[in-house]
């Protein structure tokens, strides 16, 4: 497979997956802050926070209320994290792809595109904005689940699981990092029922609060939370398991040995952690360097097999061919 292609696919998965994940994000916040006392030190800004934008934001929007927050996470196209570029880039990525790519995967991906911008015009109040992106959410499972049943699983889908598991597990340990550093403060007493709140929302974010609830307590603590949603082997959107499919996916492709020491190193240090009990600033260190670990991993992938295409023909068509 050629380099740029293996690049787009790759990123096309991971600006899927970033759409989806702020929408989610955006909503169980939403519900979350509804659900809130009135005192409670929590605010729309802790979204900006989770998605890592707080400079960009800053820079660009005078005042942090809900109104600018919205449209800078979901219409701002000067916003590379907004769900308009997101979508507009998968939707750039996808039209290089469409000989590799099922062509019902071109038309949903172009109609969520049209769909993105018509709707992010004008989404009006919390609850029209909270079906709307219900509709992003929707749209772009269509898509995962027609590219899941729809498209051979070989070299193109192994890049595609890659970009996508990475952006997920990124996505889940920026909220659980944000959780854990800002959204409890420190002098809150482990009672107080707006932590437990937070962590629901936690869990809602990445539609895990019935699995959790299922495998692990119908009580919320945080302590079991973090570390459901960093080790449990099983569920789609932890931590562990993205790992998991990023080793399984490397591990079918060639010249892969760089990328796996990357991920394996992921997986001791994940594996190694024992979070109960900590506080929150011993856990922001530890989250800290597991993100640290995920951008190593990009950073291997980028290196062994999208960087080719900008090496002079001749050396790039003989590592092609190993």
């Amino acid at each position: 497979m050629l380099s740029r292609a293996a690049e787009n696919i790759y990123w096309l998965a991971r600006y899927l997956e970033r759409a989806e994940n702020t929408a989610r994000l955006i909503n169980a916040t939403t519900q979350a802050l509804l659900d809130m006392p009135r005192n409670a030190s929590f605010g729309w800004d802790v979204l900006i926070s989770v998605a890592g934008l707080d400079q960009l934001f800053r820079q660009s929007v005078a005042r942090a209320d809900e109104a600018s927050i919205m449209r800078f996470l979901i219409a701002d196209e000067k916003n590379p994290g907004s769900i308009v570029s997101s979508v507009r880039c998968a939707r750039e990525n996808c039209r290089t792809l469409r000989e590799v790519l099922p062509r019902l995967a071109w038309e949903r991906i172009n109609a969520l595109y049209l769909f993105v911008n018509r709707s992010s015009a004008n989404f009006g109040g919390r609850s029209q904005r909270i079906s709307m992106l219900d509709e992003v959410i929707e749209r772009r499972q269509s898509v995962a689940g027609l590219l899941s049943d729809c498209m051979s699983h070989d070299v193109a889908y192994h890049f595609m699981d890659l970009g996508r598991h990475i952006e997920r597990a990124d996505m889940t340990t920026r909220i659980v990092d944000i959780n854990a550093a800002v959204l409890v403060p420190r002098q809150q007493v482990p009672e107080d029922p707006a932590i437990a709140l937070l962590w629901i929302g936690v869990l809602k974010a990445l539609n895990a609060y019935q699995m959790y609830r299922r495998h692990v307590s119908v009580q919320i603590r945080g302590a079991g939370v973090v570390d459901y949603l960093l080790k449990d082997p099983h569920f789609p959107r932890t931590v562990r398991y993205g790992l998991d499919q990023v080793e399984g996916a490397l591990s079918q492709l060639p010249r892969h040995a760089n990328p796996l020491k990357a991920v394996r190193v992921a997986q001791r240090r994940l594996e190694g952690m024992h979070l109960e009990g900590v506080s929150s600033a011993v856990r922001h260190e530890y989250l800290d360097a597991i993100q640290s670990d995920l951008a190593r991993i990009h950073n291997e992938i980028s290196t062994e097999y999208f960087c080719l295409y900008q090496q002079p023909p001749a050396l790039r068509q003989e590592q092609l061919a190993s």
